[in-house]
């Protein structure tokens, strides 16, 4: 089967989300120099890159790939086409499920092309391919398997089923709908929030769910047990209830492209949760495995062991040394997560 070894434990996470190639370009300056307001009904813009990739990406893809950094394989939810044989390969070698990704004969897998400013700006086009059919996928099995279930951008009619059936199953349903919040209708984005077990999207997004839903961030907190809402180079916060935690970027050595940084951060964010760590300490987490990111030009370039991921966080964030051990990075380490409701 793939994705699993023999005798192998069932994924405690299930992601739905966007699988893709990218092509990803930075650019090195800022977008807004190069921008008239008062020309904006007769834009017209280029911007001169200094690099071009085609890599593995999709947001599904990305958060995948870093939870099985961390020890966390899951199991992925999407749609692909026949160019996507090497991904599933890469994917299968890395422990992670790919079961639930059926091929589509004809249709190509989904194309992303990114271009990023030195300020954390991009500028994207999507190409959703085979993604259109992740709908057809059935989740309920594999979500009552698992503890978490994210639903992440990919097509808004896969988003709508696979958040009713996350959550129908019992596992907490995780709801990211990141840079689908401008497609989403308002209807679909209500029925995930009040759905989700916990809410995720930077301040961007989260500003446009307010004003499409009328929910604010204050009002989602209200419903949910658990929201993160991220900032950039500004760090992070969760908000559990009336509590806020501020968290702190970790430095990166240096930065190479911000694309990824934000997958990157739910997947350490995921860990954190299933290890059962205290708020500060899964912040942080999410916080440097966004770090390794950001340090390297694609979504999925960078490596890490536990050793030397735990060495680093203690450098990091000093005060909170020997909070978390390499031991933690096995598939099925962790305690209950008690955080309510």
């Amino acid at each position: 089967m793939r994705g699993e070894t023999s005798g192998s434990a069932a994924p405690r996470v299930i992601v739905s989300a966007s699988l893709a190639y990218d092509y990803i370009m930075s650019f090195p300056g800022s977008f807004k120099d190069h921008i008239l307001p008062d020309k904006a009904h007769v834009l017209s813009v280029s911007f001169l890159v200094d690099s071009l990739r085609r890599q593995r990406g999709g947001v599904g893809g990305n958060i995948a790939y870093n939870l099985a950094l961390l020890g966390e394989p899951a199991a992925v939810v999407g749609a692909a086409g026949p160019d996507f044989a090497e991904y599933r390969a890469i994917f299968d070698g890395l422990g992670i499920d790919t079961q639930l990704v059926p091929e589509v004969a004809d249709q190509l897998t989904a194309y992303a092309f990114m271009m990023t400013d030195l300020a954390g700006n991009q500028i994207a086009a999507f190409y959703p391919g085979a993604l259109d059919r992740a709908s057809d996928v059935d989740t309920i099995e594999a979500a009552s398997r698992a503890v978490l279930g994210l639903v992440g951008a990919t097509a808004p009619d896969a988003m709508r089923r696979h958040a009713a059936e996350i959550a129908g199953s019992g596992c907490r349903l995780v709801y990211d709908p990141s840079q689908q919040v401008v497609a989403l209708p308002a209807e679909d984005i209500k029925a995930g929030v009040d759905a989700a077990w916990a809410v995720i999207g930077n301040d961007y997004e989260l500003a446009m769910i307010a004003q499409k839903t009328g929910l604010t961030v204050d009002a989602i907190a209200e419903r949910v047990s658990l929201v993160a809402v991220t900032f950039g180079e500004q760090g992070s916060e969760l908000r559990q209830g009336c509590e806020i935690v501020k968290i702190p970027t970790a430095p990166p050595d240096p930065l190479a492209d911000p694309t990824g940084g934000g997958d990157a951060y739910r997947a350490g964010l995921l860990k954190g949760l299933l290890l059962g760590l205290e708020l500060p300490v899964v912040g942080r987490m999410a916080a440097l495995v966004a770090t390794y990111a950001i340090e390297r030009h694609g979504t999925q370039e960078h490596v890490f062991t536990p050793e030397e991921f735990v060495a680093r966080f203690d450098g990091a964030f000093p005060d909170f040394a020997g909070t978390i051990s390499a031991d933690q990075f096995v598939s099925g380490h962790g305690v209950p997560i008690t955080t309510t409701h």
